[in-house]
């Protein structure tokens, strides 16, 4: 049965379009992309259609959970009978393990009863399917076109002209929540948390995993994101470009979201985002997990994964460091939105030795936080005041949790004021949150939801519900000794000048000795060249209307305030220049030299 693409998705933010939209200059763009030569780029099932049909042997079309794959097969065999191929369909998924093994394959990395949090999957997507199953699945000698889809169906070891479909991740989410998609293996929707933690832990790593051994022969990548239109190109002209990209820059498309605390400066300031939200908590700018990329060619946008440009190109983004962080992009950055909001849950995050133990992750989630934005009176909370009793302290958590009673936080937690262009640091184990009035540029290592929190004002979160709260194991990770005037001497970076030139100035902002990132920021009135220096370099326009990138390959292009973009190490060395009159602001993060082997 045909879907009907308003029903499958639960959120108020918009399909990303097949055309780019036009866009005054100087604003701030949801749909960035990367510009192709025209004609690379193809839309709607006719034309996938005739791309097939012309195939003579089989086709494997395997792809990534969520994609609604019996919508698929009808809307393509309609397409192909149109042409007049008549395909015979083979569902990968009848060889799938009975679900109650496939329940018990991933039991061990749920975490029980934790709403949250389990440990990352360690096996491969083939541990979900009847290898004997899987090995009489055979092709029909007398079909036109013999045709194993589904998630998986490389695995049935045909050869054959390969396709794969991707989704992103957002779209994923949105799927969930309207409960038009399952888990791998499963045959109903589970509510949508749990079936999030279920795709972080289990099936997302298994999938890529899969998606990484195939990205070197796909023969053809969809983008499925809209079901009644896929858009795709040819797999040679995918790895192309994406080491083209891996040597000159790259902007990912950034989603946003509502929280219960979120704020109104991103809708204030982005004005492409749907309005009819309550607020906008977070913007995702940087996260590879999540993240897709979008290509451009004759106007026809087409989103990947972020992770396959990783996958592919990892060295050449990663440069000195491939070795210590493998496909994982390891810098994280997003936005943080208190703006007429409320205040950030009281948390912190796990010790590096903790997280791989307990969750399975390569590294820990430091953070540090730049304010792009701030109303007078502002504060971050971090640290502890100087008389902090921890037993006290939990004590009256519990108390508030079991009875509903809310905590004066200033008694217990430090509290620093906050102004546009300060760097907090927020090494793991350390409390913090952003209060109201803060436009937060969260500057982090890649893992983004290893926080715990401790308080959360009382608040449920927007479907009405209270939000978890991890106490003990935010006890287990919790540095006492930052408290008092350590904060200020430790956790509040002091910015001096680097390096300076005719129209700009270098500063260094430093982060502390736990992060295996640093930053700088380069005030800048004309041009400014600067290397790569071994380490992929992460940008944002802080202040200012637009600064111009000119890469070492000659490619030119412009980012506007308060857009992210990325320069692989690759990419040797690069030139920033401001077009625009008066004096722009550029935060640079990158990888500290001496941590590239350092597990």
């Amino acid at each position: 049965m045909i879907a009907n693409s308003a029903a499958i998705r639960q959120t108020e933010q918009k399909l990303a379009p097949v055309i780019h939209p036009t866009l005054e200059p100087g604003l701030y763009d949801i749909y960035p992309s990367y510009h192709l030569p025209d004609g690379l780029i193809f839309t709607g099932f006719d034309s996938l259609a005739a791309k097939l049909a012309g195939f003579t042997g089989n086709v494997i079309i395997d792809g990534y959970v969520g994609i609604l794959w019996d919508d698929f097969r009808e809307r393509l065999d309609n397409a192909l009978k149109v042409s007049g191929c008549h395909a015979s369909w083979h569902n990968v998924e009848d060889a799938f393990l009975p679900q109650e093994e496939i329940d018990r394959l991933k039991t061990p990395f749920l975490g029980g009863d934790d709403p949250i949090f389990g440990t990352r999957f360690t096996g491969t997507l083939k541990e979900f399917f009847n290898l004997a199953s899987l090995e009489n699945c055979h092709p029909d000698p007398g079909a036109d076109l013999n045709i194993m889809y589904g998630s998986g169906a490389a695995l049935a070891g045909w050869d054959g002209l390969l396709v794969y479909l991707d989704i992103p991740k957002n779209e994923i989410q949105f799927r969930s929540r309207a409960g038009t998609i399952t888990n791998l293996g499963k045959d109903k929707p589970l509510p949508p948390k749990e079936m999030y933690k279920q795709f972080y832990f289990v099936d997302w790593v298994a999938l890529n995993r899969h998606k990484m051994d195939l990205l070197p022969r796909v023969d053809v990548i969809v983008d499925m994101q809209r079901i009644e239109e896929p858009v795709w190109m040819n797999g040679v002209d995918l790895r192309t470009r994406l080491d083209a990209m891996a040597h000159s820059y790259f902007r990912v498309r950034p989603w946003f979201e509502p929280g219960p605390w979120g704020g109104n400066w991103i809708k204030s300031h982005i004005p492409q985002l749907p309005l009819d939200v309550p607020n906008y908590a977070w913007s995702f700018e940087l996260i590879v997990p999540e993240n897709g990329l979008l290509f451009e060619s004759s106007n026809r946008l087409l989103e990947i994964s972020f992770d396959m440009l990783m996958f592919q190109n990892a060295k050449d983004v990663l440069g000195d460091f491939e070795t210590r962080f493998g496909t994982e992009f390891p810098i994280r950055y997003d936005f943080l939105d208190t703006f007429d909001g409320g205040n950030l849950s009281i948390q912190c995050h796990p010790s590096d030795g903790y997280i791989r133990k307990k969750f399975g992750e390569r590294f820990t989630q430091d953070e540090a936080y730049y304010i792009l934005d701030a109303k007078n009176g502002s504060h971050v909370n971090l640290g502890f005041q100087p008389d902090i009793k921890p037993d006290e302290f939990k004590a009256e958590l519990e108390k508030s949790f079991n009875q509903k009673v809310e905590i004066e936080i200033d008694r217990f937690v430090n509290q620093e004021p906050s102004a546009k262009h300060d760097l907090f640091l927020i090494p793991n184990g350390t409390i913090h949150g952003a209060g109201i009035g803060n436009l937060v540029l969260e500057i982090s290592a890649t893992p983004y939801i290893f926080t715990f929190k401790m308080y959360d004002w009382m608040r449920l979160d927007l479907d009405g519900n209270p939000r978890p709260l991890n106490i003990d194991r935010a006890f287990d990770n919790l540095k006492f000794e930052r408290k008092g005037d350590l904060v200020r001497r430790e956790l509040v970076s002091r910015p001096y000048l680097l390096q300076a030139g005719v129209g700009w100035k270098l500063y260094h902002l430093p982060t502390h000795p736990e992060h295996f990132y640093d930053v700088h920021r380069v005030d800048l009135d004309g041009t400014v060249e600067l290397p790569t220096d071994g380490s992929p370099q992460v940008l944002s326009l802080v202040e200012g209307e637009r600064v111009t990138l000119e890469t070492a390959a000659g490619i030119r292009q412009s980012f506007n305030y308060a857009e992210t973009f990325v320069i692989p190490a690759s990419a040797g060395k690069f030139r920033l220049i401001n077009e625009t009159g008066g004096t722009l602001k550029v935060v640079i993060t990158f990888l500290k030299p001496g941590i590239e082997k350092n597990h």
